[in-house]
């Protein structure tokens, strides 16, 4: 069955062929470990984790490297203000160091909870410095490159189709320019290596053939990327903010040092919203996954509820919509638990499955077609093998779920377990005299296939 995905590069929906079958290269940007990652980042990793699960179900082995940005990225994406980690250093009276080891323990942490798989590999930015000073190298000997005050600068006039992952409008950019571009020769110009400022300390800075300093934003991506996957690899993903900087100045990189677009397919998750505005760390106004715990709230019931809509959409976050998730999700668990154990699978609604999951990951199908079967009259044992292949792309840990303990008094169990023992005997009578017994005294006892449950009456 055949997976399309929608390359951004190319802006159209292509068929996916590996360049190595069945193997699968994929890089994913990972998090600036300044600050604690918020829901919408986390968004994006569960999109991610959505596509690496949906290659896996197609029978492909996914190498998946995801880097962690702990150097290099500045307050502005126009190589001005200062480096975040050193900022976040500020704010929290910690090492920079130090709060790249905090934050990205906690992000991983988030990871876990929300069971998305941990990558193949995980790669820091400050373990690859002689990685990116060669690859900046390369690029300086092709002729791409120029020195100012305050570091090495890519030329971007020298790549004719610089800016088309974003389309960008380059003559209307130097047209409309209204800001002061410093020695920059073109506004759209980044920053390979950065000088350490003279008349500041800086906690993370390195020896270089330009000076000392630390390395951009952008080059650590493109040189890791290529250190591990390769100078042409199959996806590339990220979030949409990725897209006209980031992403764009990575296929700028590995075009003049390599000739490629380093990835062959391009894909990005878009932004969850709060109050219909992106959320954002710099506003200091944003949720984290904690955050979501803390109200009382399953991290899967987040997951679901970002499965709920097809990744190439903005999704706007309310609690009304997280209530409306753990509502669906205790459902789907407690209905799977109830069914003991499985059986065979239906092979009719695992292709129809497929076959939406291959649609460019389209979830809220998929997720239609759980409870298509869920309602259905196939067998509980078909239906749970179904679901329990099903949950290999939701991710949702349908077979671990167990009801929560509660406490039920000696004497309800008793005449629960007085009750099992009547319909054994096929008592009906005497089973449902004790069936009102237990209700009366506020508790209600449903049949299920692993046995009797009970529990109080709401």
């Amino acid at each position: 069955m055949t997976l399309h995905l929608y390359d951004t590069y190319t802006r159209s929906l292509r068929e996916f062929v590996p360049l190595n079958p069945p193997h699968v290269s994929l890089y994913a940007c990972g998090l600036t470990v300044y600050d604690y990652a918020h829901i919408g980042n986390l968004r994006t990793y569960i999109f991610e984790d959505i596509l690496r699960r949906v290659l896996e179900f197609n029978g492909y082995t996914v190498t998946h490297v995801q880097n962690i940005t702990d150097v290099g990225h500045l307050v502005s994406d126009a190589d001005t203000g200062e480096d975040k980690m050193e900022k976040g250093s500020q704010r929290t009276g910690k090492s920079a160091w130090e709060i790249a080891a905090l934050y990205t323990q906690v992000f991983q942490e988030d990871l876990r909870q929300l069971n998305v798989l941990e990558p193949t590999i995980w790669c820091k930015a400050t373990d690859h410095i002689p990685e990116q000073i060669a690859m900046i190298q390369c690029i300086e000997a092709n002729g791409y490159t120029y020195r100012t005050g305050d570091g090495i600068y890519f030329d971007t006039s020298r790549l004719p189709d610089y800016g088309r992952l974003a389309r960008l409008n380059l003559a209307g950019q130097q047209a409309g320019i209204r800001v002061e571009r410093g020695e920059k020769r073109n506004p759209t110009d980044f920053a390979l290596w950065k000088f350490s400022p003279p008349e500041a300390q800086r906690q993370m800075e390195w020896d270089s053939p330009w000076g000392v300093g630390f390395p951009g934003w952008h080059i650590e991506c493109s040189a890791m990327a290529a250190k591990y996957l390769g100078p042409l690899f199959d996806i590339h993903c990220g979030g949409e903010d990725h897209i006209p900087v980031h992403h764009t100045n990575e296929i700028a990189q590995t075009q003049a040092c390599y000739g490629t677009n380093l990835a062959n397919y391009w894909l990005h998750g878009y932004f969850l919203q709060l109050n219909e505005s992106r959320m954002s760390k710099s506003s200091g106004d944003f949720l984290r996954l904690q955050t979501l715990i803390d109200q009382g709230y399953d991290p899967l019931a987040y997951r679901y509820y970002c499965l709920n809509s097809v990744y190439r959409a903005k999704l706007n976050f309310n609690w009304e919509g997280m209530d409306a998730a753990t509502t669906a999700l205790n459902r789907l668990c407690q209905t799977v638990y109830e069914w003991g154990a499985p059986g065979s699978v239906d092979e009719e609604f695992l292709d129809r499955f497929q076959a939406e999951i291959n649609d460019d990951l389209n979830l809220p199908r998929a997720l239609a077609l759980v409870w298509e079967l869920v309602k259905s009259d196939r067998p509980a044992a078909t239906k749970k093998a179904t679901l329990l292949m099903m949950d290999q792309v939701l991710g949702l840990r349908l077979a671990d779920w167990q009801p929560a303990a509660q406490h039920i008094p000696d004497e309800i169990s008793q005449l629960a377990q007085q009750r099992q023992a009547a319909r054994a005997a096929k008592n009906w009578a005497e089973a449902d005299r004790l069936r009102e017994q237990i209700a009366a005294a506020g508790y209600d006892v449903q049949d299920t296939a692993v046995g009797p449950q009970i529990r109080p009456q709401k």
